[in-house]
């Protein structure tokens, strides 16, 4: 068995802007992949909001991901049979939200994408893709809003479009965020900057005043 991670301890506080980097293969994603409960660790506990992920089964997983966890992918992991209104509206019916159609609309509207609502995956653009993904990943309002190099298949000045929405929604719902990214522009409006090497955390980082304002 091959150690990702070693000895990795970090607390975060609610609310909090946390940007994440380090070189490839340093342990950045499984470390996220972790806090969403979508990998189970070796040894340690993951408590986020109070619950214990080591204590939960795969549907409670799932169900935990469902209300509290938002996650934002470099690829944007739309289902492509679904229109840009259907693919927000998903968690919102697992929810059991009866205004699931209308709460996606509305998000999509708030992403600039009102226009787009029955567009498929196929017939938008990049940018486009990746804000139908960033109002999915929103709509719940969850407690922790996860986003992997959002940014990593966008030119520059759509990523960094797609990125002012992310942090302005992320503060209207008060979400903490995990922000993986190469971009020091992006690191520089989190409130902190945690790096790591070699699956370990190197520099847990200090409070910015900078992320935020």
């Amino acid at each position: 068995m091959v150690n990702i991670l070693r000895g990795i301890d970090l607390v975060v506080a609610p609310g909090e802007r946390i940007g994440v980097v380090g070189p490839s293969g340093s342990g950045k994603s499984t470390m996220m992949m972790i806090a969403a409960g979508l990998e189970r660790p070796s040894a340690g506990a993951v408590r986020i909001a109070g619950q214990d992920l080591g204590t939960m089964d795969e549907d409670d997983l799932a169900l935990f991901r469902r209300d509290r966890i938002g996650i934002v992918f470099q690829s944007f992991h739309l289902v492509p049979t679904m229109t840009a209104l259907e693919n927000v509206a998903v968690p919102l019916e697992f929810a059991g939200r009866r205004d699931a159609f209308d709460r996606a609309a509305a998000v999509l509207d708030e992403v600039g994408l009102g226009p787009r609502t029955t567009h498929y995956p196929g017939q938008l653009s990049g940018g486009e893709q990746q804000r139908v993904a960033l109002a999915r990943a929103v709509a719940t309002e969850p407690a922790l809003l996860l986003a992997d190099e959002p940014t990593g298949n966008l030119d520059g000045e759509t990523g960094a479009a797609v990125m002012d929405l992310l942090f302005s929604m992320q503060e209207r719902i008060g979400a903490t965020l995990l922000l993986i990214t190469h971009d020091t522009e992006l690191t520089a409006r989190c409130g902190r900057v945690v790096r790591m090497t070699d699956g370990r955390i190197v520099d847990s980082g200090q409070v910015s005043t900078e992320g935020t304002r």
